[in-house]
């Protein structure tokens, strides 16, 4: 049944059909009462003029009786029916208020930036916006419940079943997300439980119930954003930071490093040609040999910490990697190397994007070590992401791939698993990667062994404006 609002400046008086047709009889009994009083005092004033003065009768009571009542109800019809025009106008104007409210809401729900999802009592998502599907990497979600779209198993499902069956708020909590094709989002989620009550205020009135304080839990909102580029970027200048750091520290022990290296090695040298055969010379060599293994551990890790200066120049790109597996082969005649796919002229530093492949391919060739038919493959693909062109470049090998716990790490200075490495060439890689406003990364590969994906700009610009679309982009 509608309910209709009378507007006026004083509070809002909200009224109901059955109350206006109840209005309206009272209206009209007094009008018939007000008739009938004066009726029966025309009837007494008319009574006593007869006796006194003989004066010529009226028209019979009766009939002006029926002309008044007649005038007076077709008034009252007239003032009801222009009431329930007004108020028919005014149900339409409220009709038309909340539609316009409803498709404002729905607007800003669709153009908001943040993912939104209404999941029900039951589990099923009841409303959604084009962000949530966005960063979920989901569609269609309406209708659908949480755990199927989620995972049963994953951390965004549990916080909505926590929040569904023991009304939980989370806010400004952290998830990682697995969508289908396997990219591995970092999401910002605010939960919130939404209550609901058993009666409505409007009929808790009607029926005279006190209000109630029992609260059940209806459903729960998710909002939700996608911070995966924004923590892409934290780590870049996580990284940057760590470079500049050991920058500075490098300056000052190089030197005494140097000058200490030096010294041992110009006393060994001597002792080692002075001395006869024997162990005095078997141990001068032995010293030889070290100090020169350690003046290899301090020229990469200047390599590694002092600032690049890049030359930019245009890199013929496809020469370079040719170059590179040749030699490849000659250090490594035992192991297949296959170059296959595109290669662009791009700009950079080509010693320095020289010594990021030697660095790949010698890892790669380290890996293939102990299989029965050593494989690496250098292949390169031209892919179009936010606008600009990258020269996205692999290096695959058939090796036992990498273990699990060490993917995060393998970037990190002087962190290695071989008993041989300095922990300094795929470092030097991430830094050549991020001086030319690229990135790299590692993964294994679902037929066995790893691969390293190595992405560069093919046009020059800031390497800040580039961090976050390049990791974004080394995820597809």
């Amino acid at each position: 049944m509608p309910t209709y609002h009378a507007i006026s400046h004083g509070p809002t008086i909200t009224l109901t059909p059955s109350q206006l047709v109840l209005g309206a009889a009272l209206v009209f009994t007094l009008i018939v009462g007000a008739v009938f009083v004066v009726l029966m005092l025309r009837r007494f004033l008319g009574a006593g003029r007869g006796k006194r003065g003989g004066e010529p009768p009226s028209r019979p009571l009766s009939e002006d009786a029926s002309s008044f009542v007649t005038a007076s109800m077709q008034g009252v019809i007239e003032k009801l029916r222009a009431q329930e025009k007004e108020l028919a106008r005014l149900h339409l104007l409220a009709q038309e208020r909340a539609q316009e409210s409803e498709r404002l809401t729905e607007e800003v729900t669709r153009n908001m930036p943040t993912g939104l999802l209404l999941v029900n009592a039951t589990g099923s998502i009841g409303s959604t916006n084009p962000a949530a599907e966005e960063a979920l990497g989901i569609r269609p979600l309406r209708y659908r419940s949480y755990k199927e779209v989620l995972g049963a198993d994953s951390e965004l499902a549990g916080m909505l079943a926590e929040c569904l069956n023991e009304g939980r708020t989370f806010q400004r909590g952290e998830v990682e997300h697995l969508t289908g094709g396997g990219e591995v989002r970092r999401l910002g989620v605010t939960i919130s439980p939404i209550y609901r009550s058993g009666r409505t205020a409007a009929v808790r009135a009607r029926l005279s119930d006190p209000p109630s304080t029992e609260r059940k839990i209806g459903g729960a909102l998710c909002l939700m954003s996608d911070l995966t580029e924004l923590a892409a970027l934290q780590k870049q200048i996580r990284w940057k930071e760590n470079l500049a750091a050991l920058g500075e520290m490098s300056a000052g022990i190089a030197h005494e490093f140097k000058n200490a290296l030096a010294t041992i090695s110009g006393y060994a040298q001597m002792i080692h040609s002075e001395a006869a055969p024997g162990d005095i010379r078997d141990s001068s060599g032995k010293i030889l040999e070290q100090t020169r293994a350690l003046a290899h551990v301090v020229t990469e890790f200047l390599r590694f910490a002092k600032p690049l200066e890049i030359c930019y120049e245009a890199v013929p790109l496809e020469a370079l990697i040719q170059r590179v597996a040749q030699e490849l082969r000659e250090a490594a005649p035992n192991c297949a190397v296959e170059c296959e796919g595109t290669f662009q002229e791009l700009p950079g530093d080509e010693a320095l994007i020289r010594q990021a492949l030697v660095n790949l391919t010698r890892n790669a060739a380290e890996a293939t070590r102990g299989t029965t038919e050593p494989r690496i493959t250098i292949f390169g693909t031209i892919e179009d992401l936010g606008g600009r062109k990258w020269q996205r470049i692999g290096v695959a090998d058939n090796g036992p791939g990498i273990p699990e716990p060490d993917l995060p790490k393998i970037f990190l200075p002087f962190y290695t698993t071989k008993s041989e490495g300095t922990g300094l060439g795929l470092a030097v890689v991430q830094k050549v990667a991020l001086q030319h406003g690229g990135s790299i990364e590692a993964r294994n590969r679902a037929g066995g062994g790893a691969e390293f994906l190595l992405w560069l700009p093919l046009r020059h610009e800031a390497a800040s404006s580039t961090v976050g679309s390049v990791r974004r982009a080394s995820k597809i």
